[in-house]
């Protein structure tokens, strides 16, 4: 069968009305988000772009660009060690308390979804930091010693892992260890999204295994790891993303300097080039989770695509026989007739 019979015989599906009116009443919905993307994202994100080239003074007659090349980039480098000193250590914070967060996170979901007394209560209550301790709360706590824990030793923490670790490394620890409480204000988010996927896990998995003798430590590996592995990676992806646009993150502070920087060296476009420096460090580490956390496929999985593409080869050599059948029996009428002599009576 030719490419073109096969087109004519596929059946033309006409769209209905309400079809069209749904894709329109979706499109008339999504219309304010990409509305907002290219006005708050993708236009901020290319002027940025632009002014990190060019050293930018503001005067009465307006803005002044000089186009400096890669000059901020060697200026963050050579001139202001200390944007590169808060780089490296952001990249150990973050990798230390994106997953204390994930873990103290799915412990709670993990208790919260089990049938307790007042489980609507204690849900609120972890949730609450997130609606209340924001923005100026957040500093003024943080200004008062809110978010560290008095008992805590925090410099013979440091002192201790500077024995076994780089001093940047014990620094990190030591840092994370004083903001704890902090650090724990900020999975109000991700236990909501835990405790949902956990509620949409069948229970008959759970029921199924304990049949079994399946144990509870057993269950968690077999049944709810595998099943929040998705979600796990969403939360560390938001957790990322939440550390690094916090107002009580070092950097951004930094950055907000630099750009209001009355200096001939600093201003937009010095600020630009950090910022720009700050979000390619962070989508590495973003790459580094979704590295470490991405679903791999299961066995059963690739068991399942293995047979169906031994059943497409196997489909693709029936069709190369038929068609090779095809052209041998025409070859043998054509050679058939060729061979063949009229006798005068009208046969062959």
């Amino acid at each position: 069968m030719s490419k073109k019979e096969k087109k004519q015989k596929k059946p033309k599906i006409k769209v209905g009305k309400l079809e069209k009116r749904e894709a329109r009443a979706g499109y008339f919905f999504t219309l304010p988000w990409v509305i907002g993307v290219i006005a708050f994202l993708l236009v901020p994100l290319a002027q940025s772009f632009k002014f990190m080239w060019y050293n930018i003074r503001i005067t009465p007659m307006g803005m002044i660009y000089n186009y400096i090349g890669i000059g901020n980039f060697t200026n963050i480098w050579h001139e202001d060690p200390e944007f590169p000193q808060q780089l490296v250590t952001y990249i150990w914070q973050t990798c230390l308390e994106v997953p204390i967060i994930i873990v103290f996170a799915l412990m709670i979901a993990i208790m919260l979804n089990g049938k307790i007394k007042m489980r609507a209560f204690f849900r609120l209550i972890f949730f609450l930091p997130v609606i209340i301790v924001s923005g100026p709360v957040m500093n003024m706590l943080v200004s008062e010693g809110a978010a560290t824990i008095p008992s805590m030793n925090v410099q013979s923490i440091v002192a201790a892992f500077d024995v076994f670790f780089p001093t940047s490394v014990a620094e990190s620890i030591g840092e994370m260890f004083s903001n704890m409480i902090m650090t724990l204000w900020y999975s109000g988010v991700q236990i909501l999204i835990f405790l949902s996927a956990l509620q949409k896990v069948d229970p008959a998995l759970y029921e199924a295994a304990k049949i079994d003798g399946g144990s509870g430590w057993e269950c968690f590996w077999k049944i709810t790891l595998p099943t929040m592995k998705p979600m796990i990676l969403l939360n560390a992806v938001y957790t990322v993303i939440f550390l690094s646009g916090n107002e009580q993150n070092t950097l951004i502070t930094m950055i907000e300097s630099a750009m209001f920087s009355g200096t001939k060296e600093k201003g937009y476009g010095y600020a630009s080039a950090m910022a720009w420096l700050y979000a390619i460090v962070i989508t590495l580490i973003v790459g580094l989770f979704a590295l470490m956390l991405g679903s791999k496929k299961d066995v059963y999985d690739r068991k399942a695509k293995k047979f169906k593409k031994l059943q497409k080869k196997e489909e693709r050599m029936k069709r190369r026989v038929i068609r090779r059948g095809e052209r041998h029996a025409k070859k043998v009428a054509r050679n058939s007739r060729r061979y063949t002599t009229y006798d005068g009576s009208g046969d062959y």
